[in-house]
Order: structure tokens, then sequence, then C-alpha cells
């Protein structure tokens, strides 16, 4: 027990959640066992699902539509909040966000002219910031989850649950449209309409290679479309799937309580890492190639 005393606080807490993460394990094998069955009524997937709460004329109101109204008010709320508080002495919040502006003024004007990255810069800071925003509060678990409600007192109430609206591959593709017609109409607003045709051509290719090269760049440029998609769709998603997973929704799967206490401390593992690194990546890797593909479609010559 002294000894205990003497450790440092961290060292105190973290032998702390392992004694308790130890019992747990004993408390389940002991209560339930070891034995499981396979759950065949429950769908990973249904979680993700877009249950409509209510509609407002066309407009169906669901926990994706509520999740990118949090994230566009957080955007503007927090870039007027910022702009009227600037200060020679900054805040944390201010520190953040001139460091975010810096970040993507470097983006624009490495990978463009000067007078581009004035145009486009909007966009590539506040499809940073927004993506960011977004992603950062997927992590924040709510009572979204009308679809597996929880009883108490008789009254049903949603569950919590974490829930990104990015999981919803309708909005990256929405934000990777805009990227993609954006930078094809600079592309034409640079060379004229045949000019960005040819533009597209890699330098130095002549004769029947035209026939082979042609096609797969014309190709590649729409795959540009599907690249910064899936690119954000996929990460996303399949971050929140494994933290589902090692939370307990593998434990659920399997029909085995002391599974989802056993791989509890990977979830928290992995959501800190997809929390802290995988969603400001995400947002600063969509902005950084929409200045690249941007510059690159006034760059490209035959």
């Amino acid at each position: 027990m002294n000894r205990f005393r003497s450790m440092s606080r961290k060292a105190q807490l973290l032998w702390g959640i392992a004694v308790v993460y130890v019992l747990g394990l004993i408390f389940f094998i002991a209560v339930w066992g070891v034995h499981g069955h396979k759950n065949e009524t429950y769908k990973v997937i249904d979680a993700y699902k877009l249950e409509t709460w209510f509609k407002i004329g066309p407009i169906s109101f669901n926990k994706g539509v509520l999740y990118l109204l949090m994230a566009t008010v957080l955007t503007i709320v927090t870039m007027l909040w910022v702009a009227r508080q600037m200060k020679r002495r900054p805040s944390r919040t201010q520190v953040a966000v001139e460091w975010m502006y810096d970040l993507t003024r470097s983006m624009t004007r490495e990978n463009m002219s000067e007078e581009l990255a004035q145009r486009w810069f909007p966009l590539i800071f506040t499809l940073f910031v927004f993506i960011g925003f977004s992603n950062l509060i997927g992590y924040i678990p709510l009572p979204i989850d009308t679809s597996e409600p929880i009883n108490i007192l008789g009254v049903e109430v949603p569950a919590f649950q974490i829930y990104a609206a990015v999981t919803n591959v309708a909005v990256p593709f929405v934000l990777a449209l805009v990227v993609w017609i954006s930078f094809n109409v600079e592309g034409v607003r640079h060379h004229g309409f045949m000019g960005y045709i040819k533009s597209l051509i890699p330098a130095g290719v002549k004769g029947p290679m035209l026939l082979l090269m042609y096609p797969l760049e014309l190709v590649s440029n729409l795959l540009r479309l599907l690249s910064l998609t899936i690119r954000l769709w996929a990460n996303l998603l399949a971050g929140h799937l494994l933290i589902d997973f090692m939370a307990g929704t593998l434990a659920v799967l399997l029909g085995l309580e002391v599974l989802g206490w056993f791989t509890l401390p990977i979830a928290v593992i992995i959501f800190l890492f997809e929390a802290v690194l995988i969603a400001g990546l995400q947002a600063f890797i969509f902005a950084i190639l929409a200045a690249i593909y941007l510059g690159g479609a006034t760059s490209q010559s035959h």
C-alpha cells in the first residue's frame, strides 16, 4: 500500500485502470462464462442507415442532416468569432485557426499561381475547416440512434452513437464533385476548351502512343472524382466500424459478453488515433489534393 501511495498520480491511475480491467474480465467470465452464440438478427450496417425523423417540404431530416448542420454552424460561428476576437496575444482557438489559415495559404501558393491562389483560397480553406469539423464531431457520442432506442422507465429514447456525415458516401461525393467541376472549369478558362483537352495529353507523347495514352488520361481525370470521394468516405467509415466492433459490436454478433470488455482497450486506442490524427489528416489531404488539381489544371500544357 505504501508503495502504491509513493507512485505518481499518473502511475496510480494506470494501475487503477489495469486492476478494474482485470476485475471486469473476471466478473464477466464468472457471470456469463465464455460460451457464445451467433447473433442472426443484429445487422452492423443498420447503425449507418438514415432513418427519417421528420420532413420539411421535400427535405428529410435525419442524423446525417443534423451532423451536416452542426459542422456548418461550427465552421461559420468559429470563423466569425475569431474574426471579431483577433488580438495580438491570441487565444488557443485563434492560434488554431491562424495555423489552419497559414497551412492552407501554403497549400495554395505552392501549387498554383498567386492570382489563382487568391481566387480559390476561400474554397480550399472552407473545405479544410468544414471537413475537419465534420470529422471531429463524428467522434462525439450523441443520442441519435433512433433505430436502436433504449427503454428508460417506459420511455424509449435514442441510443448514443458516434456518427460522421461523411460515412454516407453522398456527402464526400458532393464535396468531391465541387472540386472536380472547379478544376475542370478553371482549366477550360485558362487554356480554352480545346486547349484544355489537349493539355491532358502528357508532354512528349506523340504518334500511335496517343491512341493509348489519351483515353487513359481522360479516365484519370474522371477517376479523381472517385478517388476524392472514396478516400474520405472509406477512411472515416472504416475507422467508425473498427471502433464499433472493438467497443461491443463484435461481442453482440458472437453473443459473447466478455469479448466486449476484453476488446474495449483496443476500441479506446483506435478512437484516440482516429479522433486525434485521422480526422484532421483526411481534411488536410482533401484540401491539398483540391489545391493540386486546381493548380495542375492551369499548368498542364501540350
